[in-house]
């Protein structure tokens, strides 16, 4: 990392651990973590989101004692509900104990802050450093052009609630659907951190014939402000707001469509807006620090774990299970990108090795249907998952015996009758019954196996291809849906 950052990092560092010594007041029990800038849908959610923030110290959100130092935002912690460990609850003493806390905590946010505004944002959003968008250049200039000559491409510049401007594409196919109505329903495309819409994931959507909405990321062609992971989830929802309020798109026709990091905002968007139809994660991973360590030397392993949690904490498995909808993830079977090196190993807790985005599948299971998921029906995905081909995955589920159409007749049966036992007919959402579904109780361990892998195998699709190949059009399609 070079001088000029570290210096910055100092420099941020004691501004605001001079405000927080100020004010002890910063010490005490961290204020609601509010995310009005993402979830707020017009005018009066953002007037009442600015008033909640004032109420709660100007809209800023509280420190904790041990990041107050560093200028690290309680994201996580008070999205929870958490008390940070080590915090003084108060008394005499707490300030004291606060400023000492502070100082043992200093050297290595420095380094953190230092590691992630210099390489790390090297390696994690590289579209956004000048100097690969000037070699680039003349591709997206000439990626551009075709856009608007062969698609009609629309270009727009959104404005997201923290102040960013968003640039977009939107290539509209409505007025002639073609095959099957698929120009009727809108394709938000979310890049990975080195894409593009001009020469990204939006051109399988595109030549299947899907009208298409792409945007670029912070600081990425024409789009504004700091790379993070709130700018993305930002950009994401005025991006969501902009295709159902101004191109008027009913929400069951829209997909939200992520590759690689951009599953993070994909997700993220889609639990924000669950009305939304479908969710479609192209090459994505569960967690970003095992990739991370992959690249980074083995000696600094505490420092990239802490950079990466701070400063890029890309879980897009969490905002994956909250959303209700219809998904599908596609896995490429050569993505090195999305791995991780070692054999694989008997993992009774339900981790995969190998390609991170089988854990997305695990996870997504686990949550929607626990009692399928447990035990033989854990054992049975995990070992469809590490087949390593279509062929041998096919012959494990041959194998099962797996019939599609008894499985379908309970899952249906089941739909049925939780949507029978709901008080209030708009209690089901427009998806159907609230998840986590209780299916699995009371059927025999065979029977579990046989229906866990049947929505495994509805739920992920392996495509032969590498993590930056361009996805082909056939390959692209929309989610199974009960």
């Amino acid at each position: 990392m070079c001088a000029l950052c570290f210096v910055k990092a100092l420099v941020h560092v004691f501004r605001l651990y001079l405000a927080a010594s100020c004010s002890y007041a910063l010490c005490g029990p961290p204020g609601d973590f509010g995310r009005d800038a993402v979830r707020a849908g017009g005018a009066a959610g953002g007037a009442a989101g600015g008033a909640a923030g004032a109420g709660a110290g100007g809209g800023r959100r509280a420190l904790t004692c041990a990041a107050a130092a560093a200028g690290v935002w309680l994201v996580r912690g008070a999205a929870r509900g958490a008390e940070a460990a080590g915090r003084p609850r108060g008394g005499a003493r707490a300030p004291a104990l606060c400023l000492l806390l502070q100082l043992r905590e200093l050297p290595g946010h420095v380094a953190s802050y230092a590691l992630a505004h210099s390489l790390g944002r090297w390696l994690v959003c590289p579209g956004s450093v000048s100097l690969m968008a000037r070699a680039l250049l003349p591709l997206l200039q000439r990626g551009q052009e075709r856009l608007a000559e062969r698609y009609g491409g629309l270009r727009a510049k959104l404005a997201a609630r923290d102040g960013g401007d968003i640039d977009a594409l939107f290539m509209d196919r409505r007025a002639h659907p073609g095959r099957g109505g698929r120009g009727l329903r809108l394709v938000i495309c979310c890049e990975g951190n080195a894409g593009f819409y001009e020469m990204g994931c939006l051109s399988a959507p595109l030549e299947a014939g899907y009208s298409v909405l792409g945007w670029h990321h912070a600081r990425a062609g024409g789009s504004s402000g700091a790379p993070s992971p709130g700018r993305d989830a930002s950009a994401a929802d005025a991006v969501v707001r902009f295709a159902l309020q101004r191109l008027r798109f009913p929400p069951a026709h829209v997909v939200l469509y992520g590759w690689s990091v951009g599953a993070f905002a994909a997700a993220g968007a889609a639990a924000t807006h669950p009305e939304l139809g479908a969710l479609v994660l192209d090459a994505s991973f569960d967690d970003l620090v095992p990739l991370a360590l992959r690249v980074m030397p083995h000696s600094w392993t505490g420092l990239v774990v802490r950079t990466v949690r701070e400063h890029f904490h890309l879980d897009a498995a969490a905002p994956l299970c909250r959303y209700p909808g219809p998904v599908l993830l596609l896995r490429r079977s050569r993505a090195a990108a999305a791995g991780t090196p070692g054999p694989p190993r008997p993992l009774p807790a339900g981790g995969v090795e190998g390609n991170r985005g089988d854990e997305l599948l695990l996870r997504l299971l686990r949550h929607r249907y626990p009692a399928l998921m447990a035990r033989e029906g854990l054992a049975a995905v995990t070992r469809w998952l590490r087949a390593g081909s279509p062929a041998r995955e096919a012959a494990l589920y041959a194998r099962a015996r797996v019939d599609d159409e008894r499985c379908l007749a309970l899952l249906r049966s089941y739909r049925a009758r939780r949507e029978a036992e709901q008080p209030d007919a708009g209690a089901c959402g427009p998806h159907g019954p609230p998840f986590p579904w209780r299916l699995g109780r009371g059927l025999s361990a065979r029977r579990r196996r046989q229906l866990a892998l049947f929505l495994a195998r509805r739920h992920l699709r392996t495509v032969d291809a590498t993590h930056c190949s361009p996805l082909e059009p056939e390959d692209f399609q929309l989610p199974w849906r009960l």
